[in-house]
């Protein structure tokens, strides 16, 4: 029982955490996910991840409140950018179970360099009021990227939430708040469609997910709070920071599988 305890308080401060950072900038999958493989290493590997999308929804769900009484959102390009992701999701959520997602690992981990050092070197990067951009081409990238995003949170997610708001900035014209903003919304439609489906193949630990979601929503609520009161630099400083952690992540776990 003691054990069991010991669990969830280290599982529930990570939920925390991950629910302030994810309100932020994305990312928060950062901290859960690693969370419960190294906690409760004696599940599946789609029982975890079914487990993590609970908290994340929950703390998703209070940062789209906060950001609704203060930014004005693109209802139909989120109609259209969510609807896809949640579908993609679902395919990603199937095969999450099927396949090994090693052999991605390493073209994310350099397309997040890439991100990072292109935002760090152009200081005006997301920090526009916004930038004229057409309404069709939106749409039309709001389809490719909500495909391809909903396809890799449902598969594998840590990260999705940072790389929704580079599409929204770079792609819809952006600035980092109201990319942020948009970004949660398709992510709630992602781990909604998650929870579908790995909650009917019985692959989540309700036991520990809904604690979770209780200290996820905790800090997503502080998270969003701040972001919204510091604005655009201080949301570009976090991506900055996120950006790296995931690097680092990422890496980690590509030298971990050369060396097996």
């Amino acid at each position: 029982m003691g054990f069991m305890t010991y669990e969830l308080i280290i599982l529930c401060l990570a939920a925390f955490a991950a629910g302030f950072i994810d309100a932020i900038v994305g990312g928060g999958g950062l901290i859960q996910t690693p969370a419960l493989f190294i906690m409760l290493p004696q599940y599946p590997v789609a029982t975890l991840l079914g487990t993590t999308k609970i908290p994340s929804f929950t703390g998703t769900s209070i940062a789209v409140y906060q950001y609704s009484k203060r930014v004005k959102f693109d209802i139909k390009l989120l109609s259209i950018v969510a609807s896809l992701a949640f579908a993609a999701s679902l395919c990603g959520s199937r095969l999450a179970s099927m396949l090994s997602n090693q052999v991605f690992k390493p073209i994310i981990l350099v397309l997040l360099v890439g991100v990072a050092i292109y935002t760090y070197s152009n200081k005006k990067f997301g920090s526009q009021s916004h930038k004229i951009v057409d309404q069709n081409t939106a749409i039309i990238s709001g389809i490719m990227f909500g495909l391809l995003l909903g396809f890799y949170d449902g598969f594998i997610g840590p990260g999705s939430g940072s790389f929704l708001i580079l599409a929204f900035v770079t792609m819809a014209g952006q600035d980092f708040l109201h990319a942020s903003a948009h970004a949660k919304i398709v992510n709630l439609s992602t781990n909604l469609a998650s929870i579908l489906y790995f909650s009917s193949t019985g692959h989540i630990l309700y036991e520990f997910a809904l604690p979770m979601a209780a200290c996820n929503v905790a800090g997503s609520f502080i998270g969003a709070k701040l972001a919204l009161l510091k604005g655009n630099r201080f949301i570009r400083i976090f991506f900055l920071l996120v950006i790296t952690g995931t690097i680092a992540r990422f890496a980690w776990d590509i030298y971990k599988g050369w060396r097996l």
